[in-house]
């Protein structure tokens, strides 16, 4: 699956932020994956496409999860949080993304 399937327009907006916590930093050392929020309808190979496309690198597998949101409340109030999508991309072998020098350049 090559980048150009899918629309430039569209590939920039699959991927929302890099997930960054304790689990994503072990995960990302352990086997070389990063953890990316992306949208909802996003698809496994417009992951692909939008990860080998934005930072140059490329990209072995996607593997997908759906978050659900949490349920929280404010007094009597409940309320929950929006459902979300997170993508575990695992990069080809000895290949790694920056964020900081990504941010700056």
């Amino acid at each position: 699956m090559s980048t150009q399937q899918f629309s430039q327009e569209r590939l920039m907006k699959v991927l929302l932020a890099p997930q960054i916590s304790e689990k994503a930093t072990y995960v990302a050392d352990k086997n070389e994956q990063v953890i990316f929020r992306v949208v909802p309808d996003a698809t496994k190979p417009e992951i692909k496409a939008a990860v080998e496309m934005m930072f140059k690198v490329s990209v072995n597998t996607v593997q997908v999860v759906n978050v659900k949101g949490k349920v929280k409340r404010a007094g009597r109030f409940v309320g929950r949080r929006n459902n979300w999508k997170k993508a575990y991309v695992c990069l080809a072998a000895g290949q790694e993304i920056n964020f900081a020098a990504n941010e700056q350049g």
